[in-house]
């Protein structure tokens, strides 16, 4: 287990370097988002998938979600995006909102049970960009166990996952506790499934048709 500090360009740079090593030897990471910190594996690893659930204390009713740092990334895991998707992607992304699609069918990916479908996310937040570019997508829940408040620091994630994870990425305190909105595009109309750093109003001025929770 390692901790670095991101804070001068230096230690940006071996911190992704170091990051971008354990995601493709299997390893779990912790990283800061533009929400809370999050913890994270390569996407296409069913094994480092199933210790990341692990180490959250999850089964696999509860599929992580997938961090991309590109359109054109979504793109690739997405089979259709409806209108009304693009709309809100290019309105909120990069941003604190998750959506759920349909994933396309070929994927060699093993998230846990996921219906055929993923939640996606393009995060703003520069560190994490950058991983991203260079690890391709990944998987990524919040950085702490299940029931417990989400990290908002590299140290407060430690406490909770300790060696579990291979890397820490330390990135400051995050902006703040909110976490993404989840919007479901897999129906006839959208629909959020969860509240969070977007309002349901923010989103109906690009969305006008969206669905509140249920």
């Amino acid at each position: 287990m390692t901790v670095l500090d991101c804070a001068t360009p230096e230690g940006r740079e071996r911190g992704i370097r170091l990051a971008t090593d354990a995601v493709r030897g299997g390893g779990l990471i912790v990283l800061p988002t533009d929400t809370v910190y999050g913890v994270g594996a390569d996407a296409f690893s069913a094994r480092a998938v199933a210790n990341l659930l692990e180490a959250k204390g999850r089964g696999r009713d509860m599929p992580p979600p997938v961090l991309v740092g590109s359109r054109a990334a979504l793109g690739a895991l997405v089979s259709a995006m409806p209108a009304s998707g693009e709309e809100l992607v290019d309105r909120f992304w990069p941003g604190p909102l998750t959506l759920v699609c349909r994933h396309t069918p070929h994927l060699a990916w093993d998230l846990g049970e996921t219906a055929g479908t993923v939640a996606v996310r393009m995060p703003d937040h520069p560190l994490a960009l950058d991983l991203l570019a260079a690890t391709g997508p990944l998987a990524v829940s919040s950085a702490n166990r299940t029931g417990m408040p989400a990290a908002t620091t590299a140290a407060k994630a430690e406490e909770m996952l300790g060696g579990s994870v291979s890397i820490y990425l330390d990135g400051g305190s995050t902006a703040g506790t909110t976490p993404s909105t989840i919007v479901d595009l897999t129906g006839v109309t959208p629909r959020v499934l969860r509240s969070g750093a977007l309002s349901l109003e923010e989103l109906r001025t690009v969305a006008p048709d969206l669905l509140g929770p249920s």
